[in-house]
């Protein structure tokens, strides 16, 4: 696996090792042996996969609250998302700056997410699945969200249409109004 650093500190792209032949391919997805070999040692606890039906569905932002904050090691396995991070760490020098990539089940991409990040994604075609792993138990009274579209961050998502959003999302506050209790360094 290739571990590649993003300007989030905290954020990286992680390229699998794919072997193929006349039968198809294999790749390792996470190894806990591996992660721990690039000072990653994390224990993921929950597999979660999703299914968004329409090209511009748009899932996030989203983020749980300490003592409850996830990690998330994401992947699109089905079609293609644009994926994104988001800096919520107070104090941080890279606060309220996002990071972009796109995953896809061709280029076979994943995204780490760390605590601290608020994480969304917007379909970029029809009929995806994305699976992800977290090392927190999902914890509905720390589930908390930002805007997908708060201008303060800015987000230059790449469908210039009008998103597929849960109600939730919708009346998700701005990165000022959000709670969130995360501090640089911590």
């Amino acid at each position: 696996m290739q571990f590649t650093k993003t300007h989030l500190e905290g954020v990286l792209v992680i390229e699998p090792k794919v072997f193929g032949d006349h039968r198809g391919w294999f790749m390792e997805t996470y190894s806990n042996a591996v992660f721990s070999g690039n000072d990653l040692n994390l224990t993921f606890v929950q597999d979660n996969h999703s299914f968004s039906a329409a090209k511009g569905t748009l899932r996030g932002l989203h983020y749980q609250l300490n003592p409850k904050a996830q990690t998330k090691l994401v992947r699109c396995t089905k079609g293609a998302i644009y994926d994104v991070a988001v800096d919520i760490r107070r104090g941080s020098p890279t606060y309220g700056s996002w990071f972009g990539i796109e995953l896809s089940a061709d280029n076979k991409k994943q995204l780490l997410v760390s605590k601290g990040f608020a994480h969304g994604f917007m379909t970029i075609t029809d009929d995806v699945e994305v699976q992800y792993k977290v090392d927190e138990l999902y914890a509905p009274e720390c589930d908390r969200g930002i805007l997908w579209a708060d201008p303060e961050i800015g987000i230059d998502w790449p469908l210039e249409i009008r998103p597929v959003l849960s109600a939730k999302d919708e009346k998700a506050p701005r990165l000022a109004e959000a709670e969130h209790n995360f501090v640089y360094g911590e």
